[in-house]
């Protein structure tokens, strides 16, 4: 038998060692911050993109023409007036101050801008009302009740207009001159993706996710194309490619020949792992295709790679299509709305500010720049603003606004109300100084005819008055006499 005393056991568990104790959660402490950091490096709201490298292509002075002795109006006939959805009609003349030479208004909403074309205006409401105005004088030509709800313009091409619609999913084609519907086809979907026309073709998308060709003259499918979630704006058209944002977050390039994406760039998103959304119907100008998000950012993206050039971030949701253009005098400029109640006038190439113009509301719908003046308009207030492109300044308000401003035919202005359509002509101020004058002086003469009536009424009023008191005055003294 061993008798020998057996040593001690000194091992004790870990937790009841402090050093151990704090070592490891010193290492828990790393890791966890480690891995909080790695969480907030992917869930935190994107920094903004700057990048000089991406080509920007400087656009071409253009010889200038002798000008006419009759200046022609032009046609405005698609959305965003051309293809490229830039919203700029390079006119003179029309411009600040203006003379309203009528009006339509009825109750239904216009979230939409008209089209113009030979002296034509078309638009349907938001009640699925289509419209034919002259633009001379606002009469009706023919109205057609062609769905239940609305909300993208029509577009012209070839004596026809081509409109998609919400209630019900639907797109078809008028015979412009009478509104005679040509053909129709049901689609699975609501769409208010207003359409391109293209050598024959229309395409538009749809809130299904997916982008569609038909043949223009039966409605045919020629190919349809998904893309990353619904389509809500209306996709932009330059040499042999179709750019469309969607709700997915993805700007998409699709070759219109065949329905195959070119390139497809995700959003940088607001944060917290959210994609943003497009709304916004793009533009495409300079080798850049540009767009807003509701990630609160403007994007300007190369058309041919679909590399990111850069980002401006708003203060708040960026709905607006942007307008692009160089104006005289100015550099080429993206001018665009947002939601943090702002119009921002943007470096095309960089980004940069030129200048921005407080709005007092929210600006929802895109921007119009016709001549050398930014249109835009608040819904909050409803009011319509004319700023200068060159200077960012205040040079036309409107007492009515809402979602689009503006388009033009080159000889007046078609300002948009909320559920109106005002016909502008532009004036000269010697103009306007003689409607001043002729004004007072009508005044001047209502306010003479209105002293005139009155002296007239007072003197009636002193002879009726002195004629009772006469009469009084009589009855008093026989009254008296026969009292005798």
């Amino acid at each position: 038998m061993n008798d020998e005393p057996k040593e001690k056991d000194d091992a004790r568990p870990w937790y009841r060692d402090r050093r151990k104790a704090l070592s490891l959660a010193l290492v828990a402490a790393v890791a966890l911050a480690g891995i909080g950091l790695v969480a907030w490096n992917e869930l935190k709201r994107p920094e903004d993109v700057a990048n000089p490298d991406v080509p920007f292509e400087h656009p071409v002075e253009k010889p200038r023409k002798k000008a006419k002795k009759k200046r022609d109006t032009v046609d405005w006939p698609t959305f965003r007036y051309d293809r490229q959805r830039t919203g700029y009609l390079p006119v003179k003349g029309i411009k600040p101050p203006f003379k309203r030479v009528w009006k339509y208004g009825d109750k239904p909403l216009l979230e939409f801008p008209p089209i113009v074309v030979e002296g034509v205006l078309y638009f349907v409401d938001n009640d699925g009302h289509a419209y034919a105005l002259k633009a001379k004088d606002g009469r009706r030509i023919w109205p057609r009740r062609i769905a239940a709800r609305n909300a993208a313009p029509p577009t012209y091409a070839d004596g026809r207009l081509y409109i998609v619609n919400m209630q019900p999913g639907q797109v078809m084609a008028l015979r412009a001159k009478d509104g005679r519907r040509i053909w129709k086809r049901s689609l699975p979907c609501r769409s208010e993706s207003s359409p391109v026309v293209v050598h024959g073709r229309v395409y538009f998308g749809c809130e299904n996710g997916v982008m569609y060709a038909l043949r223009a003259k039966n409605g045919r499918e020629v190919w349809s194309t998904s893309v990353a979630g619904a389509i809500k704006a209306a996709p932009a058209y330059s040499d042999g490619t179709l750019y469309v944002g969607d709700y997915g977050g993805a700007m998409t390039a699709i070759r219109a020949k065949n329905g195959a994406i070119r390139w497809q760039t995700q959003a940088l998103g607001p944060g917290l792992g959210q994609p943003g959304s497009f709304y916004s119907t793009p533009a495409v100008a300079y080798g850049r295709v540009y767009v807003g998000n509701n990630d609160s950012r403007v994007y300007s993206f190369d058309a041919d790679t679909g590399e990111l050039a850069w980002t401006h971030s708003t203060g708040n949701w960026v709905y607006s299509g942007p307008t692009v253009a160089k104006v005289p005098g100015t550099p080429p400029t993206v001018y665009i709305g947002s939601f943090d109640g702002n119009v921002y006038a943007l470096h095309a190439k960089s980004g940069a500010v030129r200048w921005t113009f407080p709005m007092g509301g929210r600006v929802i719908g895109s921007l119009s720049v016709i001549g050398r003046t930014v249109y835009a308009a608040t819904f909050d207030g409803t009011n319509t603003y004319g700023i200068s492109a060159k200077s960012g300044r205040k040079t036309f308000s409107f007492h009515t606004g809402a979602y689009m401003p503006a388009v033009s035919d080159g000889e007046k202005l078609y300002l948009i109300g909320y559920s109106s359509i005002h016909a502008l002509k532009p004036v000269t101020r010697r103009q306007v100084r003689a409607a001043k004058r002729k004004q007072a002086k009508a005044r001047a003469k209502r306010a003479k005819a209105r002293a005139k009536r009155a002296r007239a009424k007072a003197k009636t009023k002193a002879k009726r008055a002195k004629a009772k008191a006469k009469a009084r005055s009589e009855r008093a003294q026989a009254k008296r006499q026969k009292a005798k």
